[in-house]
């Protein structure tokens, strides 16, 4: 009784599979007349394993809007400015997710249109074409900004073999060939598109049952795919690596420092430790962030990312110097604050504190139904349920400062590490 006490998720949930592969999961809420649909489909930048064939996922969020026989993309617009609805899709490396919030008297309508697009998308050469360039066009303005760029330079470096080696964009090389990969796109999305691939989170005011019919009869002819991604496993990194990029025009330098990290884990105490690390040593209320920012001012944007990943991936640290001298005394502290962690445990009461943070912080963006469909959707497509996310707030109730030391000895070494700096021309 006490562990369900504990769940930080407090909604109940149903949860259905389909003989086609599909799973359905349902939250009831009490926030009137209002559902968010959100269509998770289990590929992102990380199922792109050919060679050359790089920002696939992320140019399907792009040609899912490109309609079908039935619902042309004029009528698929219409349909949703008549409901009122609000309708988006993103791309992350291990997902692509596209959602809609509408009343729930269209809710039905919209889920048979969305069902029609998923199993019968078509698209002339012509208009992949026009898409393909938008997707360049895309690249070039995210490749403007120097936190995306250091990104895209980080990963390049850190990776030899996984696909996390590239960004969701993908590589410049391989979006200026996609207009001639019209064949290739139907096959990615032969591939990925499938039931055994998508998970529907449905949230709002409904009834479960009836939602559960309702995708039955719109999405049960649903074919299942036979297609298994081999994602290649990255070897072990044994030194560490660096890379500098000399930026065109005036910007404030920036320092990038990421460490060899492991995979998401609703199990494993690893994966938690490190989101805890990342709070202690690197929030707004870090002793780092006080004495950067606060009382030095030598940086004024500084944060820590264990993000979530189905892979391994990398435990990263921003900071935006305010001067180009001042970039190795930061990267110094930086380093000294990681290595801190695995010199000597963290003080208890702190760690209670930033468990305590996290768990406040959840709960209180759970406060309408998009919110808590958007917030799913994350966890869905890293185990598919909504009980990971439970699991995963035990295992921070769970760690100790033993832990913390541990945990920060195994990934925070010198062999793990990558730096990348950005630096622009001078004033």
């Amino acid at each position: 009784m006490a562990a369900v006490e504990r769940d930080v998720f407090a909604y109940s949930y149903d949860q259905h599979d389909f003989d086609n592969g599909l799973r359905l999961i349902t939250v009831p809420t009490a926030y009137p007349q209002v559902v968010s649909l959100y269509i998770v489909v289990q590929a992102g930048s990380r199922n792109e394993v050919e060679e050359g064939r790089t920002g696939f996922a992320h140019f399907f969020e792009h040609m899912m809007f490109r309609g079908t026989p039935e619902f042309p993309p004029e009528r698929y617009e219409a349909v949703l400015q008549e409901t009122g609805a609000s309708s988006n899709a993103y791309t992350d490396d291990d997902r692509t997710v596209y959602h809609t919030t509408l009343t729930k008297e269209d809710f039905e309508r919209v889920l048979a249109m969305e069902a029609d697009r998923f199993r019968n998308l078509d698209y002339p050469l012509e208009a992949f074409r026009t898409e393909a360039l938008a997707v360049l066009g895309e690249y070039n303005k995210d490749s403007a900004e120097p936190v995306n760029k250091l990104m895209e330079v980080l990963r390049d470096t850190a990776f030899d073999r996984h696909t996390y080696k590239h960004t969701t964009m993908g590589f410049l090389r391989d979006i200026e060939l996609m207009p001639r990969m019209y064949d290739y796109s139907r096959t990615f999305f032969d591939r990925f598109y499938r039931p055994e691939y998508t998970t529907l989170v449905v949230v709002g005011d409904v009834d479960a049952g009836q939602v559960r019919a309702q995708v039955e009869r719109h999405w049960g002819e649903w074919r299942r795919g036979a297609y298994t991604c081999n994602v290649p496993a990255e070897p072990p990194q044994t030194g560490p690596r660096q890379a500098h990029i000399p930026w065109q025009t005036h910007t404030l330098p920036y320092l990038m420092v990421a460490h060899r990290s492991t995979a998401y884990s609703d199990g494993a105490a690893d994966c938690a430790v490190l989101d805890l690390i990342s709070f202690l040593g690197f929030s707004e209320n870090s002793p780092l962030y006080e004495r950067l920012v606060i009382e030095e001012q030598t940086v004024d944007l500084l944060w820590a990312s264990n993000a979530d990943h189905v892979d391994p991936y990398l435990f990263t640290v921003l900071a935006r110097v305010k001067e180009d001298a001042d970039v190795p005394a930061v990267q110094q502290a930086i380093l000294e604050t990681l290595e801190g962690f695995t010199r000597q445990p963290v003080e208890a009461d702190r760690l209670e504190d930033v468990k305590s943070h996290l768990r406040y912080r959840f709960a209180l963006g759970l406060n309408h139904s998009e919110a808590i469909a958007s917030t799913l959707a994350h966890y869905v497509s890293l185990r598919r349920t909504p009980e990971t996310v439970n699991r995963l707030y035990r295992l921070y109730e769970k760690m100790t400062p033993e832990d913390v030391l541990r945990v920060a000895g195994t990934y925070f070494t010198e062999s793990g590490r990558t730096v990348v700096t950005l630096a622009g021309a001078s004033k």
